[in-house]
């Protein structure tokens, strides 16, 4: 917990709560639904909780806004998101039940009333649109884009970013990005510039902007 407080000053009494229970909970749940790998439990709140924050610190959601994070796994990063943004609707979609499970319960826990989730894959959603995707390392950027584009609104639910897709990638994105086709208008920021952790050395945050 300590880690997210060297980065963050500005979380209210509820917020702190609620991200001090992340560990016990997250612990809990994976001694019985392996979501987050084991070495990586004992490392939650910076290979997980402040890697998923810095979303929030690149775009900073508008009250209000309707966020999807696709492949959400065990809540990453829309948890971290929900307690951060808590007047931000988050809609977490993973296609496998055990983990999505561990996201209802988890989200229970904390009485986080602005996570809904969805078992099943986002091409599946119909009749609902979002102002933002989120997601981690779920996909190759090219298929992600083509899964969600068509359930993103065009607009602009942030002073930071117009709508669009926000994900969580490593390594070397030169390939990937070309491989959109949308090279000129892609962004991508280092998160080691943001979070001084030598986890994040090779890790980004990639923007896609809705634009029609």
């Amino acid at each position: 917990m300590e880690i997210i407080l060297k980065y963050f000053s500005d979380f209210t009494d509820d917020q702190i709560s609620k991200f001090s229970k992340l560990e016990g909970l997250y612990k809990e749940w994976n001694e019985k639904i392996n979501v987050i790998s084991r070495k990586d439990i004992d490392s939650l709140y910076e290979r997980h909780v402040l890697h998923s924050l810095a979303i929030a610190v690149i775009c900073n959601f508008d009250d209000g806004a309707e966020v999807i994070d696709i492949g959400t796994g065990g809540g990453f990063p829309g948890i971290p998101l929900a307690i951060f943004f808590p007047n931000v609707k988050f809609h977490l979609v993973d296609s496998i039940g055990k983990k999505i499970k561990v996201v209802q319960e988890v989200a229970a826990a904390l009485d986080l009333k602005n996570v809904t989730t969805h078992h099943g894959r986002v091409e599946e959603i119909k009749g609902r649109k979002f102002d933002y995707a989120v997601s981690r390392a779920v996909a190759p950027l090219a298929d992600l884009w083509k899964w969600i584009n068509p359930v993103l609104k065009v607009g602009q639910k942030s002073d930071e970013l117009p709508n669009g897709l926000i994900c969580l990638k490593g390594g070397d994105l030169t390939n990937e990005i070309f491989e959109t086709g949308m090279k000129r208008i892609v962004q991508a920021w280092s998160i080691h510039t943001i979070f001084q952790e030598p986890a994040f050395e090779d890790k980004f945050v990639v923007y896609v902007p809705k634009l029609i």
